[in-house]
């Protein structure tokens, strides 16, 4: 089926004053912008409004939805083609990239450091666990991803989240998974498989530093901080 909210009617683009027009908004103060006004930006045309309004209709508002879905989809929507398609993709992928470590090499000192560097795994649709390689002066030596799928102690193998660690002689470690319920309490087997990671750790003379679990809209949880797993 295809949504359709675009009739014959007079363009709402052409029954707005300059100052209230999507693209006026976004070039004095984006910040200020809803979703709609962005995205209307973004596709521009005659009707960018009425296309908005349908994808936000047909996505119910979820931006996390219109990230991962397949470019195939949006053409469920009337007025959306293949160039209106590769323009949001692209303009919602260079909004991760805001998200992402620069090229200098970055340190963690703190949780807060290491949910910077993983910020965008709060926009995954399934869990992924990915782990944060330092070296004895807290560098990042690179964040290899481990896990895509439920993250639970049944099916980690702990020899898979230290063999990156082992490969490039980190001194030490920082597990982090996603929830995509965006809630981000620890569950039960998120406590199990903290304390069996600490505990290998020891084993290979790497240190467990921490254990976050991200959710949805800026929040995250730690588990050292929250005393759990961390004898």
């Amino acid at each position: 089926m295809t949504i359709s909210l675009i009739g014959s009617e007079t363009p709402k683009i052409k029954t707005l004053a300059l100052r209230d027009q999507p693209i006026y908004r976004v070039t004095t103060n984006p910040a200020a912008c809803n979703t709609m006004e962005l995205l209307s930006a973004i596709i521009g045309g005659p009707r960018q409004i009425e296309i908005a309004e349908g994808l936000l209709a047909y996505f119910g508002g979820d931006i996390r939805r219109m990230f991962n879905a397949h470019t195939d989809e949006f053409s469920k929507v009337r007025g959306v083609g293949n160039q209106i398609a590769a323009r949001i993709k692209a303009s919602l992928s260079l909004g991760m990239m805001i998200t992402q470590p620069s090229e200098e090499t970055p340190t963690v000192n703190s949780p807060g450091d290491a949910y910077a560097l993983l910020r965008d795994m709060e926009f995954f649709e399934q869990e992924h666990l990915r782990v944060i390689l330092l070296n004895t002066k807290s560098h990042v030596l690179g964040i290899p991803e481990i896990y895509i799928g439920s993250v639970n102690q049944a099916q980690i193998r702990l020899a898979e989240i230290f063999r990156p660690a082992i490969q490039r002689n980190a001194t030490s470690i920082i597990m982090a998974h996603n929830h995509p319920s965006t809630d981000c309490s620890p569950s039960p087997e998120d406590v199990a498989v903290t304390r069996a990671a600490a505990q290998a750790g020891k084993l290979f003379d790497i240190q467990l530093q921490d254990h976050l679990v991200i959710g949805g809209g800026g929040r995250y949880a730690s588990l050292r901080e929250r005393g759990l797993g961390f004898s």
